[in-house]
């Protein structure tokens, strides 16, 4: 049904096949800049806070810590991804 002289026009949907991707739902790839990503700037921070108050931590035992608590929440995270991939 066309419109009336005096009523607006709506804009069309764009269709797919036609320079917009018809992207599945849950097959989005990550933003960068994303939550996980300031989690881990969230800790590294802390740890930094840690590392120079205390005396007892050395650099040593900083960077040890990071890499094993980045490197725990990095496979966490990709387990937890991989369980989804076959939900659809």
């Amino acid at each position: 049904m066309e419109p009336g002289p005096n009523e607006p026009t709506l804009p069309r949907q764009p269709q797919p096949g036609y320079g917009v991707p018809n992207w599945p739902v849950g097959a989005r790839m990550p933003i960068p800049g994303n939550a996980e990503w300031a989690m881990w700037l969230v800790v590294e921070i802390i740890f930094a806070i840690v590392w120079a108050a205390s005396p007892a931590v050395t650099g040593a035992t900083f960077m040890t810590v990071t890499a094993v608590v980045t490197f725990a929440y990095l496979v966490s995270r990709g387990i937890a991804k991989a369980s989804r991939v076959l939900e659809q």
